[in-house]
C-alpha cells in the first residue's frame, strides 16, 4: 500500500437507496474508520472548519484519539462541510483509487442523508432549497422582497433571525421581476454572421435558477457574447438542478430533479446543441454529481457529456474557432475568483484562462473558498463560521487591489464581497462582484 496516490481522483456512485447508506451503525463505523485516517493525516487543517473541529475533538478527548470521542458529538462536524469538494480535489492523498477510498464530503452528505431519513431536517434551510417555488414568488412581488430582504431593514431582518434563524448580517440576493428567461424572449437578439464560429456551434444556455430569478443581466451577458462569437442559442429552463437538495442531504429530490431536467434537454443534445451552465453549482450536477446520484440514467449520462460550464465553453469556441476582432482592455485589472465547485469540476481556471483572452488585460487569480456554501453562509448558526472561512479570500482581493473582482459562484460573490468590506482595510471597490462572462462582453462593448 502507497502513502498517497498520485492518480487522478475518481469517484465511485452513491449507493443512497441501499437501506445501509443510512443504517446508523454502518454510517457510525465508516465515519470512524475515515475520521481516524484523517486525524492520523491532517493535511486538511486549513481548508475548512470541518477539519479543525475534528481534530479538536481528538485531542481535547480523555485518550487524545478518535475512541475518545463520543459518536454524538460528530454533528458540529458535518455542519461545517459546504460540500465544496476542495479536500476530495486538491488535498487528500487517499481518495479512490487509493485503497483506503476515502470520499470526505459524500460521507458528510452520507451522515445528512441518513439525518433527513430519521426526520432530523433543519426546516428553514429545507425551505430556503426550494428555489423554484420561491424564485417564482418572490419575482412576482419583487420590491417588497427585496425591501424586506435588505440587511439595512432592521425591522424585517430581526424578524427574520428570531422566526427563521436567517442571520441578520447576511446580505441576501435580490429578486427580479423579469427572470433571464422573459428578458430573453422579449429580446431575442442575432447571431453574428462574420464570426468565425458562425454555423459551428449552438448551445442551451441552462438559466439556472440563481440567474434566471435572482440575477438576469448574467444571463444576457452571457447570451450576448456567445451571438457575438457566432453561437445560435436558445435559453431553457425546466427546473434547478438541485444542489441546495443536495445540501440537505435529500438524494431523493435530487434524482427527481436530474430525471426531470435531463428528460427536458436530451432533445436538444440529439438536436447537436451543447449545453451551458452559468453558474458552477450546476455544472457541477449535471457532469458530475447526477451521474453518481443516478447512475442507470442515460439521459443523464449524455447531458453530462454535453455540458460546459459558461467560461469553459467561451475557452473552447476561442481555441477551436478563434474569436471576432473589437475587444477593449478590462481596465483597472482584474481579480479572478475560482469559486470552489468551478475547481471541483477539474477543467481548469477557466475563468482566469477567458479574461487573458482580453488584450492588455491584467488577471490575477484566487483560489480560496469565499466562504459561503450556500445556506452556511445565511443561517446564524454558521455565518459567523462562513465570514472566518471567507477572510483569506477577501485580504487576497484587497491586496491586489484591482479595479474588477469577478467570481464563477453568485452566491460566492455577494459573499466575498461582504468580507472584503468587513477588514480592516475595508473595500471601496468595486461596488459589485460580478460573474467573469459580464466583463468579457464588456470588453467586446455588448453591456454597459
Amino acid at each position: 500500500m502507497s502513502e498517497g496516490s498520485l492518480q487522478a481522483p475518481t469517484r465511485h456512485p452513491l449507493n443512497w437507496q441501499d437501506p445501509g447508506f443510512t443504517d446508523a451503525v454502518k454510517l457510525d463505523a465508516e465515519m470512524r474508520r475515515v475520521f481516524d485516517i484523517c486525524h492520523g493525516c491532517r493535511r486538511c487543517f486549513n481548508l475548512c472548519d470541518s477539519f479543525p473541529r475534528l481534530f479538536d475533538l481528538i485531542d481535547k478527548s480523555p485518550t487524545e484519539e478518535l475512541d475518545g470521542v463520543k459518536s454524538e458529538d460528530f454533528a458540529p462536524v458535518v455542519e461545517a462541510c459546504t460540500l465544496c469538494d476542495m479536500c476530495f480535489m486538491t488535498k487528500c492523498p487517499y481518495v479512490p483509487p487509493h485503497e483506503f477510498n476515502l470520499d470526505f464530503p459524500h460521507l458528510m452528505l452520507r451522515y445528512r442523508a441518513a439525518e433527513a431519513a430519521a426526520g432530523k431536517t433543519h426546516f428553514v434551510a429545507g425551505q430556503l432549497a426550494q428555489m423554484d417555488r420561491n424564485g417564482s414568488i418572490a419575482t412576482v412581488v419583487a420590491p417588497i422582497a427585496n425591501w424586506g430582504s435588505d440587511s439595512k431593514n432592521k425591522l424585517t431582518r430581526k424578524i427574520a433571525e428570531k422566526v427563521a434563524g436567517i442571520d441578520v448580517r447576511a446580505e441576501l440576493p435580490k429578486f427580479n421581476s423579469r427572470t433571464f428567461v422573459m428578458q430573453d424572449r422579449s429580446d431575442p437578439g442575432s447571431v453574428n454572421a462574420s464570426a468565425p464560429a458562425f454555423s459551428k456551434r449552438k448551445a442551451l444556455i441552462f438559466a439556472t435558477c440563481f440567474v434566471n430569478y435572482n440575477r438576469p443581466p448574467t444571463g444576457m451577458a452571457a447570451r450576448k457574447l456567445l451571438n457575438h462569437l457566432g453561437v445560435e442559442t436558445q435559453v431553457g429552463y425546466p427546473g434547478c438542478c438541485g444542489m441546495p437538495f443536495l445540501e440537505q442531504g435529500n438524494l431523493a429530490r435530487v434524482a427527481e430533479q436530474s430525471e426531470k431536467v435531463s428528460k427536458a434537454l436530451l432533445p436538444f443534445v440529439e438536436q447537436g446543441y451543447d449545453i451551458i451552465a452559468l453558474t458552477a453549482s450546476c455544472g457541477l450536477m449535471f457532469k458530475f454529481e447526477w451521474p453518481l446520484i443516478v447512475p442507470g440514467n442515460e439521459a443523464v449520462k449524455r447531458l453530462a457529456e454535453a455540458t460546459f460550464d459558461i467560461d469553459e465553453y467561451v475557452v473552447d469556441v476561442a481555441k477551436k474557432h478563434g474569436l471576432p476582432p473589437g475587444m477593449k482592455p478590462i481596465e483597472g485589472g482584474v481579480s479572478v475568483h475560482l469559486a470552489c465547485h468551478a475547481r471541483a469540476q477539474n477543467m481548469g481556471p477557466k475563468a482566469a484562462e477567458m479574461l487573458k483572452l482580453v488584450p492588455g488585460t491584467q488577471v490575477d487569480v484566487i483560489e480560496r473558498c469565499s466562504g459561503h456554501g450556500g445556506t452556511f453562509g445565511v443561517l446564524k448558526p454558521t455565518h459567523e463560521v462562513a465570514m472566518k472561512i471567507g477572510k483569506p479570500a477577501a485580504r487576497t482581493a484587497n491586496t491586489q487591489a484591482h479595479a474588477h473582482v469577478v467570481s464563477d459562484c453568485p452566491l460566492a460573490a455577494k459573499h466575498l464581497k461582504q468580507v472584503m468590506q468587513t477588514l480592516e482595510t475595508g473595500a471601496t471597490r468595486p461596488s459589485e462582484i460580478v460573474h467573469p462572462i459580464e466583463l468579457m462582453a464588456k470588453a467586446y462593448g455588448l453591456i454597459g
